[in-house]
């Protein structure tokens, strides 16, 4: 698990063909190694990856053709900077929200528009996750957590602030660029124990489902 606050953004150093498959050499950058070893799990542009190599200042990913075709992993080139967040420990902070690493589907950015100091960016959604994004909701694009401003037919809004675009890729976003949506995991549980009791969320369907007393 991931909170979506991003610790760093690294470098790909280079992409290496293997079998079908794609390795991924990144540049850490600032990024603390002192805690992390072979097998862990970082989070890169939002995608959970395991760390298949290390050397000094590199880490080495393995990413499968499924996800280079489902994320935006597969249009970085030599020199794309990227997101990265190690997993969640026991004991962190949660200075975001609950993120699984598991990208719902890529988004595009349709707008970007200076707002005082901050930039809003209205990005288009994939139709079947339209659903879960509400106004005032969770969502992580690029495997930053962010707050939805508001939402329309086909899409929605955020506000960046300077210290987040600067933290972050979100700075290199124009029209037409592609990202990945991880959409709120409390809206997905909620979909799945709706059927169960109709269409409608009550007082006494909250109560049975132990969300309150």
């Amino acid at each position: 698990m991931f909170t979506g606050i991003i610790a760093a953004v690294g470098q790909l150093k280079s992409l290496e063909s293997r079998g079908g498959d794609i390795r991924l050499h990144i540049d850490p950058a600032k990024l603390d190694l002192t805690d992390v070893k072979l097998g862990d799990s970082i989070a890169v542009n939002g995608v959970c990856l395991t760390v298949v190599e290390m050397a000094s200042r590199s880490l080495q990913f393995d990413v499968s053709q499924e996800t280079l075709q489902r994320t935006s992993l597969g249009q970085l080139k030599t020199g794309s900077e990227a997101n990265l967040e190690k997993a969640l420990a026991v004991g962190d902070r949660l200075g975001g929200h609950m993120v699984s690493g598991h990208v719902d589907g890529l988004g595009e950015v349709i707008s970007k528009t200076a707002s005082a100091r901050s930039w809003q960016y209205k990005i288009k959604a994939p139709a079947e996750l339209e659903r879960y994004i509400a106004e005032k909701g969770s969502i992580t694009i690029d495997g930053v957590s962010l707050t939805v401003n508001g939402v329309f037919d086909g899409g929605f809004d955020i506000n960046i602030i300077p210290h987040t675009l600067e933290e972050t890729i979100i700075k290199h976003y124009q029209t037409g660029t592609k990202v990945n949506l991880e959409v709120d995991l409390i809206a997905r549980y909620l979909e799945r124990l709706l059927p169960q009791t109709g269409s409608t969320i009550s007082r006494d369907f909250l109560t049975q489902q132990g969300y309150i007393r």
